[in-house]
C-alpha cells in the first residue's frame, strides 16, 4: 500500500522525522519497502503568471513571453512549449534557481532575444514524464509562492508491505491508528456525520446469501453532475497513492476506500430495475465487467443484482452496464460487508485483482459499512451537488462475525516475552490500540474491535503488547546457562571424523539432492515403485532416492564431461526406502548412508610410480581402513547398480552392512562413462563404531614362518579359507596372511593355489620344530577336511 505522509499527518502527527517514523512502522510490523521524496531536490521556482506570449521575432517555435513572478516587475523568458499562452499560471525557475540535476539557470540570449529564468514543465520539475508543455496550475495558484509549498512537494511517499492479517491498515485511518498507538499521540480521524435525506427515494435491498453478504447499505443520490472537477487537493492524494483520477464520483469513492479502509461502488440508478439482490450466480450467467472483460462467474461466486440481471461481481468490480458515465445524473451508491471467504480468490480465478477485492478477501470491518456511504455522500453533495435519499441497509446479524473475548494472563505474557510489564502498563498498551481490557480475576478479558480480525487467541494480544513496548526496547541480555561436558566415548566417532578419514585419503565430498530422476531408481536400484513427490520442483526431481549411488555417478558424467579423468568422491546423506513400521515417518525408513566412487588412475600422475587404472582392491582398501581395526568380511552379491561377477556384500559381525564392487557395464555405457568407476555404499551407523587397540605382550622370542600353499576349487573365496584355517590354529600361531594366487601349468582349469604365510611364535620360549610342524599339520588337516584341498605338490 502506498500512501503520502503528509495525508497521514493530518491524522497523527508524531514529532519525528521521515525516516525514523518509517523505521517505527516497520518495527511494528507495517514493513517500509519504499520511502521516496514525491519531487526530486530543486530550489528558486515559484507559481508565475504569464502576461504576454508574442511569436519570437528569429524563431517559429519559440515565443517571448512577459512573465509575473511575483517580484513587482515582469520578467522576459523566450519559451518553447507548444501551450504557453497568456492567463496561463505556471511553475517558473528564476535566474540563481537550481533544477533537479543540479541545472542552474541563468540569464541567456536566445536567437537574439534576452531571457531571464524558465518557464517548466511537469518533467523538467520530476514531478511526472509530461513534456508535451507547460505544467498549469489552478487559476488560484497565488503568485509568487514558492512552488515545492504550493504542490506540497515536500513529501515523502511510503511503500509498506502488510501481511495477510493487517488488513485494518489498508486505509490511512488504519494507518495513522498504528501510529498513534506507537506513539502514543494524538489521533484526529474524519469526522463521519450522518447526511439527513432530502427526497425518499429509496431502493430495497434483498441478501439472497446472508453468508456471504450480511450487510448492505445502499443510497439513492439525484441530481449530481458527474462532469464536476476532482479537487486538487482530492487528485494529489488519490495520485501519490497510486490511484488514477478519473471522475470526480470515481476519484470520491477511491477516495474513501483509501481514507477509512472500505471499498464502494457507485451505480448509475437509472440503469437499475428493481430491487437489489445478493445472489449467487444462475446457470449460464454472464457478466461484462468495467475492465470490459466478459466472464461467467463460478457457481460460488458473489453477484450483486437487480430484478432483471446481474451487476456486479460482489466485492471485486463492478458491471459495464450499470456503471457510471459523465452523463449519470442519478446514483445508487452501495457499502457493504463481504464475508472474507466469499471473495478469496474469485478475481484472481479470472486473472486480475482489484483494490476492493484485496481488502474484501482480508476482512474490512463489519462495523464500517454505514459511517463510509456518510462520508461519501458528504464528499459527493460538497462536491457534485445533488439530494440524497435515506440509508437503505439491510443486515442479517447472526451472520456477521463474533468477537469472542480472548484471555490474556499476564504472568505467562512476562515470561514469553522476557519483559517485566506489570498489569497496569498492559492495560494501558492495550487501550492505546482500542483492545479494551476487562479484569478477570488475575487475567485480562479482552474483546476485539470490528476491525481488527487478527486477533483470536492469546498469543496475539501477546504479539501487540511486545510492537508497542518496541522490539528496539527490549534488552539484549546475554543468555547464561551451566554447561556440563559430556562424556565421549571412545568406542564411537563423529560424522566429522568419517568426513576427515575419508579425504585423508584423496576424497572430496559432494551434495547431492534427495530428489532424483525416476530412471535413476529403475536402473541402479531396481525400484519400480519409488516415492514420488506430490509437487516436485523439476520433473527430472520427481522421485526420492533410495541409494546414494546414483548421485555419484551423476557427479563422475558432469566430471568426464569436462576432461576430468580422475575423480575420488564420496557423498553422506539420507535415502528414503517404503517400511511399515519407518521412522520418524511411519511407512517410509530413512537411513543415514555413506557411498564413494573412485575412477581414473589409482594415483596422480607423476615420475615415481608408472600409471594404472584404479581397480576393486583399491577401494576395498579404502573401505578397510575407514573401519580399521575392525575386520570386514566380503561375500560375492548381485545389485543391480553393479557388474555380476565383480560385486560383494560388505559384511560386519556376520551382519550386511553394504556393498561394493564395479558399475555394471550397462550403465557404464547409457551415462557415458568411458570405463567404469569403482563404487560403495554402507551404513553410516556402521562406519560411526569404532574399536578401541587391546594391548598384547611383545614377545622377545624368535618367530618362525612358514608357507602353506593350498590348492582349491575355484569357486572357494579366500575370506571362507581364512575363517577355516584361524578355526584350526594353536596358540602358538599369531599370524596367517596370503601372499600368492596361482592359476596355470600345474594346476586343474577348475582349481587355483592360494599361498599363505603362517607366523608362529611365543612369549616365553623358543618354539621346537615338532610343535611348528604339529600346528602345521591341523592347519593342512582341517583344510581338507572342511574344504576339500590338498597341499600343493602332494599329488592327488
Amino acid at each position: 500500500m502506498q500512501f503520502s505522509e503528509q495525508w497521514l499527518r493530518t491524522f497523527v502527527n508524531p514529532s519525528l522525522d521521515s525516516a525514523a517514523l518509517g523505521h517505527l512502522m516497520t518495527m511494528a510490523g507495517l514493513e517500509v519497502e519504499e520511502a521516496d521524496p514525491v519531487a526530486p531536490a530543486f530550489t528558486g521556482i515559484v507559481v508565475a503568471q504569464i502576461v504576454e506570449a508574442e511569436k519570437h521575432p528569429n524563431a517559429d517555435k519559440l515565443r517571448v513571453c512577459k512573465v509575473d513572478a511575483g517580484t513587482g516587475e515582469l520578467l522576459q523568458i523566450v519559451c518553447g512549449a507548444p501551450n504557453a499562452a497568456a492567463g496561463l499560471k505556471v511553475p517558473c525557475a528564476k535566474v540563481g534557481a537550481v533544477l533537479p540535476g543540479d541545472f542552474a539557470i541563468k540569464a541567456a540570449k536566445l536567437r537574439g532575444v534576452e531571457s531571464f529564468g524558465m518557464l517548466c514543465s511537469a518533467r523538467e520539475l520530476g514531478l511526472s514524464e509530461d513534456h508535451a508543455g507547460l505544467h498549469v496550475l489552478p487559476e488560484d495558484a497565488p503568485v509568487g509562492s514558492d512552488i515545492r509549498d504550493y504542490l506540497g512537494l515536500d513529501d515523502t511517499l511510503f511503500t509498506i508491505k502488510l501481511t495477510p492479517n493487517r488488513a485494518d491498515c489498508l486505509s490511512l485511518s488504519g494507518v495513522a491508528r498504528e501510529v498513534a498507538a506507537l506513539t502514543d499521540s494524538m489521533l484526529t480521524l474524519p469526522a463521519v456525520q450522518p447526511v439527513l435525506p432530502g427526497i425518499d427515494d429509496r431502493r430495497s435491498i434483498v441478501l439472497d446469501a446472508p453468508a456471504a453478504c450480511p450487510r448492505y447499505c445502499g443510497r439513492i443520490l439525484r441530481g449530481v453532475d458527474a462532469k464536476a472537477p476532482t479537487p486538487e487537493w482530492m487528485k494529489q492524494r488519490l495520485q501519490r497513492s497510486g490511484i488514477r483520477a478519473i471522475s470526480a464520483l470515481v476519484d470520491i469513492t477511491n477516495y474513501v476506500m483509501l481514507e477509512l479502509g472500505q471499498p464502494l461502488h457507485a451505480f448509475d440508478n437509472a440503469r437499475l430495475d428493481g430491487a437489489i439482490h445478493v445472489r449467487m450466480p444462475r446457470a449460464g450467467e454472464q457478466l461484462k465487467l468495467l475492465n470490459e472483460q466478459i466472464v461467467t462467474p463460478a457457481v460460488d461466486t458473489l453477484l450483486i443484482a437487480d430484478d432483471a440481471r446481474a451487476l456486479a461481481m460482489a466485492g471485486v468490480m463492478g458491471g459495464e452496464e450499470s456503471g457510471i458515465t459523465l452523463d449519470t445524473t442519478d446514483v445508487f451508491l452501495e457499502s457493504a460487508f463481504f464475508a472474507p471467504a466469499a471473495i478469496a480468490g474469485r478475481a484472481r480465478a479470472h486473472g486480475f485483482v482489484s483494490d476492493a477485492s484485496h481488502r474484501f478477501e482480508r476482512g474490512v470491518d463489519f462495523e464500517l459499512a454505514r459511517p463510509a456511504i456518510e462520508r461519501a455522500t458528504r464528499l459527493i453533495l460538497d462536491i457534485c451537488g445533488g439530494v440524497a435519499g435515506p440509508v437503505e441497509e439491510a443486515v442479517a446479524v447472526e451472520a456477521l462475525p463474533q468477537r469472542p473475548a480472548v484471555r490474556l494472563r499476564p504472568a505467562r505474557a512476562r515470561r514469553v516475552l522476557g519483559i517485566d510489564l506489570n498489569n497496569a502498563e498492559i492495560e494501558s498498551l492495550l487501550r492505546r490500540v482500542h483492545l479494551a481490557p476487562v479484569q478477570s480475576g488475575d487475567d485480562f478479558l479482552v474483546t476485539p474491535p470490528s476491525f481488527r480480525f487478527d486477533i483470536e487467541i492469546e498469543e496475539d494480544l501477546i504479539e501487540e503488547l511486545v510492537r508497542l513496548y518496541g522490539y528496539d526496547n527490549i534488552p539484549a541480555r546475554v543468555p547464561q546457562g551451566g554447561l556440563m561436558m559430556l562424556e565421549r566415548s571412545e568406542s564411537s566417532r563423529t560424522v566429522w571424523d568419517v568426513r576427515h578419514l575419508l579425504a585423508a585419503r584423496g576424497f572430496q565430498e559432494v551434495v547431492n539432492f534427495a530428489f532424483v530422476e525416476d530412471a535413476w531408481e529403475r536402473d541402479f536400484c531396481a525400484n519400480d515403485d519409488p516415492i514420488r513427490l506430490a509437487n516436485p520442483i523439476a520433473s527430472q526431481m520427481s522421485v526420492m532416492r533410495s541409494s546414494l549411488i546414483p548421485g555419484l555417478v551423476a557427479n563422475l558424467a558432469t566430471n568426464r564431461k569436462r576432461q576430468q579423468a580422475r575423480v575420488r568422491v564420496f557423498e553422506i546423506g539420507r535415502c528414503f526406502e517404503r517400511k511399515a513400521d519407518g521412522e520418524p515417518v511411519a511407512g517410509f525408513h530413512q537411513p543415514m548412508r555413506i557411498a564413494a566412487l573412485v575412477s581414473g588412475t589409482a594415483l596422480q600422475e607423476q615420475w615415481g610410480e608408472r600409471a594404472r587404472p584404479v581397480d576393486f582392491y583399491d577401494l576395498k582398501g579404502d573401505l578397510e581402513a575407514l573401519f580399521a581395526p575392525r575386520e570386514l568380511c566380503f561375500e560375492r552379491v548381485s545389485d543391480p547398480a553393479l557388474h555380476p561377477g565383480r560385486a560383494a556384500a560388505v559384511m560386519l559381525d556376520g551382519r550386511h552392512i553394504g556393498v561394493v564392487g564395479e558399475l555394471h557395464p550397462v550403465w557404464v555405457q547409457r551415462y557415458e562413462l568411458g570405463t567404469a568407476p569403482i563404487v560403495f555404499e554402507i551404513e553410516l551407523g556402521d562406519a560411526l563404531q569404532a574399536e578401541m587397540p587391546v594391548f598384547a605382550t611383545v614377545s622377545k622370542m624368535p618367530a618362525v614362518a612358514r608357507d602353506l600353499a593350498l590348492v582349491l576349487g575355484q569357486e572357494v573365496p579366500v575370506a571362507r579359507v581364512l575363517e577355516v584355517l584361524e578355526a584350526a590354529a594353536s596358540g602358538i600361531v599369531s599370524a596367517i596372511e596370503l601372499f600368492d594366487v596361482y592359476h596355470g601349468k600345474g594346476i586343474d582349469p577348475d582349481k587355483k593355489s592360494l599361498a599363505f604365510r603362517v607366523l608362529m611364535q611365543d612369549t616365553q620360549r623358543t618354539l621346537e620344530d615338532s610343535e611348528v610342524d604339529a600346528a602345521m599339520n591341523a592347519l593342512i588337516r582341517h583344510a581338507e577336511l572342511t574344504l576339500g584341498a590338498r597341499l600343493r605338490g602332494s599329488g592327488e
